[in-house]
């Protein structure tokens, strides 16, 4: 599987996710580029159908249990052998080019409510980052182990 660049922060709840999102979108993110990823509820849904323009995917995932999910992280952390729901976030982290640890951060700060905000656009990683810092989107980083891990 080709690693793919990825720029992940996660934001405290969905009012601050959806301020996130529509930064993005300012900034010119394309909805197809972004990914989010939170614990399943109806304001994650409407969140994801409305931002990103499509219809969420429920998955059950290690250590969280059941998340609304959509985008290009999603894809790339399933893989072709669906272990993100065996594996979680920590265990699948790396196919995004970030280290166990990261993966760790994203998911506890998820299973504590938060929503996980993807970016995945390589030439502007940096343009991606400094939103996310900008917009609450706490623990942001570039996959910088694309290739590497």
């Amino acid at each position: 599987m080709r690693a793919r660049c990825f720029t992940v922060g996660v934001f405290q709840d969905v009012p601050w996710a959806k301020r996130g999102l529509e930064a993005l979108a300012r900034h010119g993110f394309p909805a197809e580029s972004l990914t989010v990823l939170a614990k399943d509820s109806p304001d994650v849904r409407l969140l994801i159908s409305t931002h990103l323009r499509a219809d969420p995917e429920v998955l059950t995932v290690e250590r969280l249990g059941a998340v609304a999910a959509r985008g290009p992280l999603v894809d790339t952390l399933q893989g072709s052998d669906g272990e993100l729901a065996t594996r979680g976030l920590s265990g699948t982290i790396g196919r995004a080019g970030f280290q166990r640890h990261d993966g760790q951060i994203f998911e506890q700060l998820t299973a504590r409510g938060g929503v996980l905000v993807a970016i995945h656009n390589e030439p502007r990683a940096a343009d991606a980052l400094a939103a996310l810092h900008a917009y609450g989107g706490g623990n942001a980083a570039i996959g910088a182990w694309t290739g590497r891990l």
